[in-house]
């Protein structure tokens, strides 16, 4: 494990930039992909999952049929069936609550006679992005899927790279999907937002996805929204010499093997934990076939440090395992999600707790949070006013208006105040 000082400002930059690249060359790649989905529809669709995934597509088998659902039952362990089943019902739980709070409207009156308010209405379709390529993600399928049947939306479209493995046939069909594409890559994010012949376009896209996956994303907002840029995957551990090594080395490796890209940071001041850790590490690593992603030591010289650079940071996972883990997570002001303690480890929020494993990474959880209830519900603000509450407000409205240089706006409402009130 390498390890830096905490007064090592260069290599603390570094890290805290994730060693971002230039996107100018998938920009291009993708903005190609877009434009050929949007002026030649499926046949666009088709030709580039055959040139990207090897798989040739038709319209008779991209969607993915009720028959195939049922297979990938009969190949599904009893025991994986039983697993995404519970945590569907603790994910289910989680933003249910979360429903109850954000879902109903309201309203005040904000002078006499004029009341403001909003209306709460679910987004009425999404695509739902699942990835494939090195494993297979049913939960992501639940992740993304499942709080968007408690907001209500009528229509969630799956897509997904092919072949699509059957835990996640299996995982959609637990959500209650309605649609499921083998499809993935930036074509198929171009026909999300644009629609092709035979496919109805979404209002929104979420999930994670590789660069091309994220610039399609990025270059289709404002034509549909989408939840957030997704980057490599990160965890940063704050510790003391009360922390367990096992734990911290199997947290730091279990993040590691996400992706070559992905980032693992333990922040202590302890250098007696960081040895222990590296030896652990050591000899875990060794199980472990997939190439592994960064796994780094900030050495700081207090827990108050270690504070201060997570928040600069602002981590996708966020880890605490000092002596007072609550008292550490007041003063934690960026994350995407927050475990306290010896046992409240990441890969428990991967699968399993409830809270929601699509996460702002980079550190954009400084201004982002994480895939909620919200974001499959918009707001409306909704107004009526009366003419008692428009003569009150007349005088302030015209005098913005004159100063805007916006003389219709001013007789919208000098016209209403001369025929109500004859002033």
């Amino acid at each position: 494990m390498k390890v830096v000082k905490y007064s090592s400002k260069d290599e603390l930059k570094a890290i805290l930039e994730r060693g971002n690249a230039s996107y100018a060359e998938t920009i291009d790649v993708v903005k190609t992909i877009l434009s050929d989905v949007q002026k030649d529809g499926d046949a666009a669709l088709f030709a580039h999952t055959e040139r990207f995934d090897k798989f040739p597509l038709s319209n008779g088998n991209i969607k993915v049929t009720p028959a195939e659902i049922k297979e990938a039952y009969r190949k599904a362990d009893k025991s994986l069936l039983a697993a995404l089943k519970h945590a569907k019902k603790n994910i289910s739980k989680f933003h249910q609550a979360q429903y109850k709070k954000v879902a109903s409207g309201w309203k005040t009156t904000t002078d006499e006679g004029v009341s403001v308010g909003e209306v709460v209405t679910p987004i009425e379709n999404v695509g739902c992005y699942v990835p494939g390529g090195r494993a297979s993600y049913p939960s992501t399928v639940l992740m993304t899927c499942t709080p968007a049947k408690i907001a209500g939306v009528k229509r969630i479209v799956v897509v997904s790279p092919p072949p699509i493995n059957p835990t996640v046939l299996v995982a959609c069909d637990i959500a209650g999907v309605d649609e499921i594409y083998r499809a993935g890559g930036a074509q198929v994010i171009a026909a999300l937002a644009y629609g092709t012949h035979s496919r109805k376009k979404v209002n929104k896209i979420v999930g994670p996805g590789n660069k091309y996956v994220t610039a399609a994303k990025m270059m289709v907002y404002g034509i549909v929204d989408i939840d957030m840029p997704a980057g490599p995957s990160e965890v940063l551990i704050i510790a003391d010499n009360t922390s367990n090594p096992k734990y911290i080395a199997l947290d730091l490796l279990a993040q590691a093997e996400h992706d070559p890209d992905a980032q693992s940071l333990l922040v202590t001041d302890s250098e007696e934990l960081i040895e222990k850790a590296t030896a652990e590490i050591s000899d875990n690593k060794k199980e472990i076939k997939k190439p592994l992603g960064q796994i780094i030591a900030v050495k700081t010289n207090t827990t108050a440090e270690s504070i201060a650079f997570a928040n600069e940071y602002a981590a996708e996972h966020l880890e605490i395992a000092t002596k007072n883990p609550d008292t550490v997570a007041k003063k934690i002001k960026n994350a995407g999600a927050i475990f306290t303690g010896p046992y409240s480890c990441v890969t428990a929020g991967d699968y399993a707790s409830g809270g929601n494993h699509v996460l702002p990474t980079g550190g954009t959880a400084r201004f982002a949070s994480q895939l909620s209830v919200r974001d499959y519900l918009k707001t409306t603000s909704i107004q009526k006013i009366t003419e008692k509450g428009l003569k009150k407000l007349s005088k302030t409205i015209t005098t913005l208006a004159q100063a805007e240089g916006l003389q219709a706006h001013k007789k919208s409402v000098e016209k209403r105040i001369k025929q109500y009130f004859r002033v």
